[in-house]
């Protein structure tokens, strides 16, 4: 039988009713800009959403190390640094393009014969102008309500973005499955630049060990052999092609360890 549903707790005399179980918070505009700073900075905290998840908190940690503070602290010492390395504001205006709202356009990503057959394009102009400025599809909608995402000449407030440069030649990357990163490093040890990742899966977990970069390919296709794959949807090799929604995204850095790589958006 289905447990008894919980009395609600009625509201604090004056104030607001409490969140309800499962209630995603709404954007905070100080965590909006705490992403900017760090997707600017190459220290990725991943989707900009105002939200404070597991990829903002360790993006926090990586920049605070690489910049001598310790800990993973979202306070005004960590502000006042990322400032001073970028003083720019966290927003700006656009103005959408044909390039912007154009297609072809192609239906959410399902399975590989599906995805062959019809492309994997962006499936909206909204899912293509959120992803150019590394916002969340909702987030965008929320900073621009009534915008008509498909009207050339719509002015819209995004993320002012744009990657600081490197530093320095990367030498080594570290790939951490058990915190879901990838970092890159410079060959005296500095720590250039941090993403998220996810890592592998139940059917193709990441092995352990040291390999080499044979080489990067953009805007790959994306190949299902299952004579070199022990996993996926049957005996027929398939070849989806290249396209933002491709299942290894717009590139693919290969590994001198078959059929491994990192890749993504």
């Amino acid at each position: 039988n289905p447990a008894p549903t919980p009395p609600r707790r009625p509201p604090p005399p004056g104030g607001a009713p409490p969140p309800q179980p499962g209630a995603v918070p709404p954007p905070d505009p100080a965590l909006i800009r705490l992403q900017v700073l760090l997707d600017r900075s190459i220290f990725s905290p991943g989707i900009i959403d105002g939200l404070n998840g597991s990829n903002l908190r360790q993006a926090v940690a990586a920049w605070r190390q690489a910049n001598g503070m310790q800990g993973d602290a979202i306070d005004a010492a960590l502000m006042e640094k990322l400032t001073e390395a970028d003083d720019r504001p966290a927003m700006t205006t656009h103005v959408l393009t044909a390039a912007d709202v154009a297609g072809p356009f192609s239906p959410p990503p399902g399975e590989l014969d599906a995805q062959a057959e019809n492309g994997v394009h962006y499936s909206t102009p909204l899912e293509r102008i959120a992803e150019n400025f590394h916002i969340s599809e909702s987030l965008l909608q929320a900073l621009n309500p009534g915008a008509d995402f498909t009207r050339v000449g719509q002015r819209i407030t995004v993320p002012a973005i744009g990657a600081a440069p490197l530093g320095a030649d990367v030498d080594h990357i570290i790939v951490d499955k058990a915190e879901g990163s990838v970092r890159a490093f410079a060959a005296d040890g500095r720590l250039l630049a941090y993403y998220p990742a996810t890592i592998g899966s139940g059917d193709n977990p990441t092995p352990s060990g040291t390999v080499r970069v044979n080489g990067v390919a953009r805007n790959p296709d994306y190949v299902y052999d299952p004579a070199k794959l022990s996993y996926g949807p049957g005996e027929r090799r398939i070849v989806v092609p290249a396209g933002p929604n491709n299942p290894v995204g717009v590139v693919w850095i290969d590994l001198n360890k078959p059929s491994y790589g990192i890749h993504g958006a």
